[in-house]
């Protein structure tokens, strides 16, 4: 029997990230639709490691609730993951490491003694890979063209690696067909009718801020956004664009700051540790209206907290990151499409606005590979702030609209601080002045009222509304209950601040929404009763991501608790 989609799960410790890149990518390349997870510890130096991939013949939202083949390459890998596996699974594992009764459901391989046999001892990935594709009726073709094409880089040992490479890969099936143990076989692609490419969300996120104009990029490492930093670095290159690797993400605030009052695009990227740093620099930003934008990887937290797990608990801080009445603008992808055109909007909305813009990203996103539609650059307009090109004696924020913005060496000059200030930016403490400035900084946010949202079944009286990387599980979940006979609708957009024009409306309109989230405190469901919805969240805080099946049962006894009068949201 065939099957259509297909979760396979690598568990031990770093090996199994270039075995997990290998079958992802070959997979893509056949024309499979391809999702990847990756979790890992916070250690420089080993711990416990687990990736999966997805490998199925239709689109898919999610990374897969369970694994149908566990390659476990040590005991730790497998006492911890096996208790996952589907029905019916089969575990692969390291016979080197330790042995498995054999009880039809498992096979053992010494991966090592393989790779030394066909001499590339760096060559147990491909002995694992192939193994798998025996298993799950994957053709080597498509393996080895992947191999041919990431190891051809130009140097004389190229060829003897692609070859031994190849070598393994045969020997892994011969072990598989040898095992006598067979599990379901994958369907036939189906590769879809337009152009594909394989990303991560630092390759969107960058590219999205590249295409919108961004000149100017300092960051300071800090897991998981340093990945966007390595992006621009080897990437925005060329006149006229500035990288650079700050030592503090204060430092990194404050350069922003100065590039962007200087007329510059300015980002930066970061975790929330880095962002509460940046806490008095985006007051500052938004007090003196200097355009820019931060994007945030979310992690597990507070202080250090789980560094390299995902987690939804900084929405809170993004909302609010300085004290004082600040509401910052904030925009949280949900895809690696977003992830794109969300930057690309970031980059824009700071210019429209004068101010800063947060973008919100989450572990879950930064470590997910996916094959997806080649974007269409062409999409995204390019906006430019509005500057001042008159004359010397400019009131810059005498309106409480927005106002054309002077760059210095040019016309209107002015001074910009954290001081509340006059109508030429000179520093007052006058209440009525104080009562203009509020208004004219609450106020531009009503320019960006040019977000989009989507909605399914907009009739049902209860809807699901999730935010952020909960996206894909959660659209997969509601696919589940709309099977179930559940009356639910879907509502989701990725502008979270200020809401898309129309949206609040159709939120106060609901019995209830339902948020799910990874946080505790249901962050995004507090901010939503704040503007009288009537929302309650589903919490999960384990620092992995939904289950879509284990979401879907918790959403239906929520939606059926509220029929009996138990939640009165």
């Amino acid at each position: 029997m065939e099957k259509r989609d297909f979760v396979v799960r690598f568990a031990g410790e770093a090996n199994v990230v270039t075995a997990t890149e290998a079958l992802a990518s070959a997979a893509a390349s056949a024309g499979y639709y391809v999702y990847t997870f990756a979790t890992f510890p916070s250690q420089i130096l080993g711990g416990p490691i687990w990736t999966q991939v997805r490998i199925s013949t239709v689109p898919v939202f999610g990374q897969g609730d369970y694994p149908d083949l566990l390659v476990a390459f040590n005991k730790y890998g497998y006492d911890t993951h096996h208790v996952e596996l589907r029905p019916g699974g089969v575990t692969i594992y390291n016979s080197k490491e330790f042995d498995l009764p054999e009880d039809g459901l498992n096979f053992g391989i010494d991966v090592e003694a393989l790779a030394k046999e066909v001499g590339n001892p760096r060559a147990t990935n491909f002995v694992t890979v192939g193994a798998i594709s025996q298993e799950i009726g994957f053709s080597l073709d498509d393996v080895k063209a992947f191999n041919k094409t990431k190891y051809s880089r130009g140097r004389d040992s190229d060829a003897q690696i692609i070859e031994s490479n190849n070598a393994a890969l045969e020997l892994g099936a011969h072990a598989a067909r040898d095992s006598g143990i067979s599990i379901e076989s994958i369907a036939a692609a189906i590769p879809p009718d337009y152009e594909q490419v394989m990303v991560e969300s630092s390759d969107m996120i960058g590219l999205g801020a590249m295409a919108a104009g961004l000149d100017y990029y300092v960051g300071y490492p800090i897991s998981p956004a340093t990945k966007i930093l390595i992006w621009m670095e080897s990437r925005m290159v060329g006149e006229n664009r500035f990288v650079h690797q700050t030592s503090s993400e204060i430092e990194s605030i404050n350069t922003l700051i100065g590039a962007g009052f200087a007329g510059k695009k300015v980002m930066t990227a970061t975790s929330g540790p880095g962002l509460s740093l940046m806490s008095e620099g985006l007051g500052l930003a938004w007090m003196a209206e200097i355009p820019m934008v931060v994007v945030n990887v979310q992690r597990g937290g507070p202080a250090t907290g789980l560094p390299t797990k995902t987690e939804q608990s900084d929405l809170f801080t993004c909302i609010h990151p300085a004290h004082g009445d600040v509401r910052m603008p904030v925009i949280a992808p949900g895809d690696l499409e977003e992830c794109l055109f969300g930057s690309a909007k970031a980059v824009n909305w700071a210019e429209r606005y004068q101010g800063p813009v947060i973008l919100l990203s989450e572990m879950v996103l930064s470590e997910r590979t996916q094959n997806i539609k080649k974007p269409d650059l062409s999409k995204i307009v390019v906006e430019e702030r509005k500057v001042y090109t008159g004359d010397n004696g400019y009131h810059r924020y005498a309106s409480e609209e927005l106002s054309a913005m002077p760059i210095p060496g040019g016309p209107g000059a002015y001074v910009a601080n954290g001081s509340e200030h006059d109508e030429f930016g000179d520093t007052t403490h006058l209440a009525s002045v104080h009562v203009h400035g509020t208004h004219r900084r609450f106020g531009k946010l009503s320019l960006l009222n040019d977000g989009t949202y989507e909605e399914f079944n907009p009739e049902a009286s209860i809807t699901m509304m999730p935010w952020g990387g909960t996206k894909g599980p959660a659209r997969e979940a509601f696919e589940i209950l709309r099977e179930r006979g559940v009356d639910i609708g879907w509502f989701y957009t990725m502008f979270l601040h200020p809401l898309p024009d129309g949206a609040l409306g159709i939120l106060k309109s609901k019995d209830l929404v339902i948020v799910p989230e990874l946080n505790y405190q249901g962050q995004w469901s507090a901010l939503l009763r704040m503007d009288r919805v009537k929302a309650e969240s589903i919490t999960q805080y384990t620092g992995l991501p939904f289950k879509a099946g284990l979401l879907a049962d918790r959403i239906e006894t929520m939606v059926l608790q509220h029929q009996e009068g138990k939640i009165l949201a």
